[in-house]
């Protein structure tokens, strides 16, 4: 995903005329802090919390909690962070974090240990004006409630500016849970229109977690005529032409856990799923989902990465090279940023909003981001992913 991200940015910028100096400064982080956390019950974990860009504003990003935490994870994943506030127009940058451990072996109090120590070993380097985390992978609302009165603790901060993504009797903000999924519909929507694709669309969904079940709920609600034909789990999925029910497949998923089990239309697995004969193939899993392996099967005139990093670099060439369109993830998964953004706002503010005004901020900020990056794609008459790096690179280097 570094790797993937890096040239991505070379290869706009290089479009865009920069030298090798100015680009390598966009791909370079401003800070790395490393550091371990030991409970009280001995066990120790290594945590990582870097910050890539500040140019436009605080660093932004998640904390996730995850045995593969590593340097270049979290390193590609605050470079794309600032990339996305910067394509998203929200004025803050780019950071990272987590700890290498599986959460789902701590006890709650070693958890709750584990978050308040994560904030110890980091309060002097975060904060409302200079680092605001969010939950990410295997992090939630309770543990950033948990970061954010030890925040308090340690500084004194009261405006709890300080992390967004806590619950909402904590100062969250309504629409946050929905966010990236509710995104990832309005620039599909836009996308579409502006490439007049009208019609009757079929989807096939790879990844049914928070993400990609709310983009297939507020696809039904809002979209009759965009049909859902197939949706996958880790366990695999179903495939069915007439069509799957979001509503159905997510009561299903609540109270079963396996869509391979679920009872309509024939079993897929994941690999299937990528081959499908399809009008929008949405990635809303795992990173590199798509690689030089797989993607010849792929038949999609589009692509949707609802996931970070899901299509590898030369994955992305090849599909490119046949004319399918690929929305990247620093544009098509923004949405949970910017509502992120807007939480700090209404914080900063000591207000909250109701949620139809949070949705319409969202659909204000992803829709003028979705006409920015089509208008340079045809300007430039580069792929529309190198476009959404390319408009990121203007606004973080004017």
């Amino acid at each position: 995903m570094l790797d993937s991200a890096q040239k991505l940015i070379r290869d706009a910028g290089g479009k865009l005329g920069l030298g090798d100096e100015q680009i390598e400064a966009l791909i370079s982080t401003n800070a790395e802090h490393k550091f371990e956390i030991a409970l009280t019950n001995g066990e120790k974990y290594q945590a990582f919390r870097v910050q890539h860009n500040n140019k436009r504003g605080p660093y932004k990003g998640g904390i996730r909690f995850h045995p593969q935490v590593d340097y270049d994870e979290v390193r590609a994943l605050a470079t794309l962070m600032s990339f996305k506030t910067a394509v998203s127009g929200i004025p803050m940058g780019g950071g990272k974090g987590g700890v290498a451990v599986d959460p789902k072996k701590l006890s709650e109090e070693a958890l709750e240990e584990l978050s308040r120590k994560y904030v110890k070993g980091l309060y002097k380097n975060i904060g409302p004006d200079k680092d605001v985390p969010a939950p990410d992978v295997n992090t939630n609302a309770k543990i950033i409630d948990w970061m954010v009165d030890e925040y308090e603790k340690q500084t004194g901060d009261k405006t709890k500016a300080s992390f967004t993504g806590k619950s909402i009797e904590n100062g969250g903000s309504l629409g946050r849970d929905a966010a990236t999924g509710r995104g990832g519909v309005i620039v599909l929507r836009e996308i579409l229109n502006k490439l007049s694709i009208n019609g009757p669309i079929t989807i096939a969904m790879q990844g049914w977690g928070n993400v990609g079940s709310y983009f297939a709920l507020i696809s039904e609600a809002d979209h009759a005529d965009w049909k859902l034909v197939a949706a996958t789990d880790s366990s695999g999925g179903r495939y069915d032409t007439a069509g799957l029910s979001a509503k159905e497949l997510d009561k299903y998923k609540k109270s079963r856990g396996r869509l391979v089990e679920f009872k309509k239309g024939k079993e897929i697995t994941n690999e299937d799923l990528i081959g499908l004969d399809v009008d929008v193939l949405v990635l809303a899993a795992l990173e590199d989902a798509v690689n030089n392996d797989n993607q010849p099967k792929i038949k999609a005139k589009l692509i949707l990465e609802l996931a970070n990093g899901p299509v590898t670099y030369d994955a992305y060439r090849s599909l490119s090279g046949r004319d399918i369109i690929d929305v990247p993830d620093i544009l098509a998964n923004a949405g949970g940023v910017v509502v992120s953004y807007l939480e700090w706002v209404q914080n900063k503010k000591s207000e909250q909003w109701p949620e139809d005004r949070v949705n319409r901020e969202l659909e204000n900020y992803l829709a003028k981001a979705a006409d920015k990056v089509y208008m340079r794609m045809k300007k430039e008459n580069i792929p529309l992913k190198e476009a959404a790096f390319a408009e990121a690179i203007v606004k973080l280097t004017s």
